[in-house]
């Protein structure tokens, strides 16, 4: 009896949790951004090793793809492994390296069939070969799908992505490819690891944690941000659309009144 109960009870929950998030069509952010946080505590407060919080992180991110892409998302930029990141345990920071690699190869001919592109926003050159392989691969063989592009963001600190952008800047306009006066935000933009993808709409962090952790400093500009206590192993489809119901509720004014 108190099965039954208890499922009326999280049946009738999620219709009520569907119903206040039903979303416009017309109206689905374009780029959505995620900081991923959470695991650690996640598998902290079961008892559990860090590396069991980052292996559940995966199968969410499963769920998250494949959702932003029914919903029409076009670029879903997951923030996977920051250049401040290599500072953790070697043993974690080893697993963590191997997780791109399982996703991979475990998605990457949904992705293909699901016509996902895969791109990578960061530095791939430190990457172990193991990693930096399997990423090629998956750009290599998503490179001519015009779907839903998926962006991860490893080995990325959006500070290092400016210095190389300002820095690549100034090459040019020493050697004459272009003029000072042409150096404007559209330049620099053009310049940014992202070059070439729309600025996100919305950006999700989970956790509770309240900051950007060098994080598209530039291209969140006039993002609009939507912070959840949820740990990412926790987070599911109706907290993905809870977020974008809010996002949909917001007036946009980009500095205007």
């Amino acid at each position: 009896m108190l099965k039954k109960w208890t499922n009326r009870k999280a049946d009738s929950e999620n219709t009520l949790l569907e119903e206040r998030n039903k979303l416009d069509p017309d109206n689905i952010p374009g780029h959505v951004a995620i900081i991923m946080d959470g695991n650690g505590r996640w598998a902290k407060k079961r008892g559990l090793p860090r590396v069991a919080g980052h292996r559940e992180g995966m199968n969410v991110i499963k769920k998250i793809v494949k959702q932003s892409n029914r919903l029409g998302v076009g670029v879903l930029t997951l923030y996977a492994f920051s250049t401040e990141n290599w500072k953790r345990p070697k043993p974690e920071v080893d697993f963590l390296m191997r997780l791109p690699e399982r996703f991979l190869k475990s998605e990457l001919p949904k992705l293909i069939e699901e016509n996902v592109q895969v791109r990578i926003t960061g530095s791939k050159e430190a990457l172990p070969d193991h990693t930096r392989e399997a990423v090629n691969k998956a750009i290599d063989d998503t490179r001519h799908n015009d779907g839903m592009v998926l962006n991860f963001a490893l080995n990325y600190g959006s500070r290092h992505e400016m210095v190389e952008a300002v820095k690549n800047l100034y090459s040019k306009v020493e050697d004459g490819e272009m003029s000072i006066d042409e150096v404007n935000e559209e330049a620099i933009s053009s310049s940014l690891m992202t070059g070439g993808l729309a600025d996100p709409d919305l950006l999700i962090r989970t956790s509770g944690e309240i900051r950007l952790s060098n994080f598209m400093l530039w291209q969140l500009a006039y993002a609009e941000f939507w912070f959840t206590d949820v740990l990412w192993p926790d987070f599911s489809e109706n907290h993905f659309e809870e977020a974008i119901a809010v996002y949909q509720k917001r007036t946009r004014r980009y500095g205007g009144v």
